[in-house]
């Protein structure tokens, strides 16, 4: 299937993500955005709403909780132990889908560029709480489920980013 056959829709409301394949609902969990909210500007820590394309997928074949860092395998795996060693790092696991914004002037150039401000659907720890919001304005996903929609995309598929309540 091709990028256009593909959907990934983000309620920040309902801190929900689905996948539609062809029009049809074929994956729907809950996910964590930005703990500041909804945003688009540089710096922010908020999650950018409106349209985007997986611009990069980044950790195929990667082993579940592989630690990445600026979009590069650390050598290491997750563990609680790990993160007692580094309390202050935002913790991107397993698969990393890279955004850009789609919407010159909203989310693509400037000072509201999803790309240059790292935007990512990404893992994150098992212990993190999903369905809250808590990221530092990435969409952070379980681990299983990442590789999953990683493993269903390709890129280049949209991705909506938006408040309200998604449609089913």
């Amino acid at each position: 299937m091709q990028a256009k056959d593909f959907l990934i829709r983000v309620s920040i409301d309902e801190q929900r993500l689905q996948l539609l394949e062809s029009g049809r609902v074929v994956m729907d969990v809950a996910v964590s955005t930005a703990a500041n909210g909804p945003g688009e500007i540089m710096h922010s820590e908020c999650t950018p709403r409106g349209r985007h394309r997986v611009r990069a997928k980044i950790g195929a074949g990667a082993a579940a909780n592989t630690v990445f860092v600026g979009r590069r395998d650390t050598g290491e795996l997750y563990t609680p132990e790990l993160r007692q060693q580094h309390p202050d790092r935002d913790w991107m696991l397993t698969r990393i889908l890279w955004l850009s914004g789609m919407e010159p002037g909203h989310n693509r150039f400037g000072e509201r560029d999803s790309m240059r401000r790292y935007i990512y659907i990404h893992g994150c720890p098992d212990e993190d709480p999903m369905g809250i919001p808590s990221s530092h304005g990435c969409v952070k996903m379980r681990n299983t489920e990442v590789i999953e929609l990683f493993e269903r995309v390709p890129a280049g598929t949209e991705v909506r980013i938006q408040e309200t309540v998604l449609d089913d």
